[in-house]
């Protein structure tokens, strides 16, 4: 039988043909190999555009799905993330006969075979974009050219710390995240420490916080900042070939 990222068994007849995706990114992902294939997404799917044109049933956000409005579409797949995503949900999902596979991903390299494991256990095709983020991101890792801080959320702020794809992604970019050694994933700062931390540039990207021009930016006074895409610093699906270009 097969197993999911974190070794748990999943019974699946492939190749499978209604999955329910409750990550953004893996919507993204395996909507641009089977897209007829996607029958549920969160409100926070956003990629493809065109998904409610599409007729993909919306059963809420990533840390309250209805449960009911997922069994009501009869997947024979729910795919789902350990950071993103409720134990708890994934629980009562395989309690009532629903098979849910859990991905896990901290690094680049791993969100890539993450995906080519997900990708066999369907019974679909590897795509294009999966093979050129192989060798996009695979190899070894660049010297480091400079480094940043990234929020994720403020009043309280919030950055990205240790252990997380978009600090192994910014590392890959030969970008260093001044906080990969804290101890928390997520750690909350004090704003004066965040400008103080020595970071070349502060990455204020438009998600999970929506941070813009009027927005962000004013809170730095010894530091300057830069917005951007806050897809191509945490998604980990086609956006990964547009990400590469941040190295140039």
């Amino acid at each position: 039988m097969i197993t999911d990222d974190l070794g748990t068994p999943v019974d699946l007849a492939a190749p499978v043909r209604r999955v329910v995706s409750l990550v953004p990114s893996l919507t993204e992902a395996l909507f641009s190999v089977e897209p007829g294939a996607i029958v549920g997404a969160t409100d926070w799917c956003t990629h493809p555009a065109d998904l409610d044109d599409l007729g993909v049933t919306r059963v809420r956000g990533t840390k309250n799905p209805d449960l009911a409005a997922i069994r009501a579409l009869s997947p024979d797949l729910v795919v789902v993330n350990k950071e993103e995503n409720r134990e708890l949900d994934v629980r009562r999902l395989r309690e009532s006969g629903v098979p849910v596979w859990v991905t896990d991903i901290e690094t680049v390299p791993a969100s890539v075979a993450s995906m080519e494991r997900l990708l066999e256990a369907l019974g679909w095709a590897r795509p294009q974009w999966l093979v050129e983020a192989r060798e996009l991101w695979c190899g070894p890792l660049p010297p480091v050219t400079r480094t940043v801080a990234v929020p994720i959320w403020r009043d309280p702020w919030m950055v990205v710390g240790a252990r997380t794809f978009t600090t192994d992604l910014l590392r890959r970019l030969g970008w260093a995240n001044v906080h990969a050694d804290h101890a928390d994933r997520y750690p909350a700062v004090d704003l004066a420490d965040l400008d103080a931390a020595g970071a070349d540039v502060v990455l204020l990207p438009d998600e999970p916080y929506v941070f813009t021009a009027d927005d962000g930016p004013e809170a730095f006074t010894q530091t300057p900042t830069e917005l951007v895409s806050g897809r191509l610093l945490t998604w980990y699906g086609p956006s990964l070939v547009e990400a590469a270009a941040l190295r140039s």
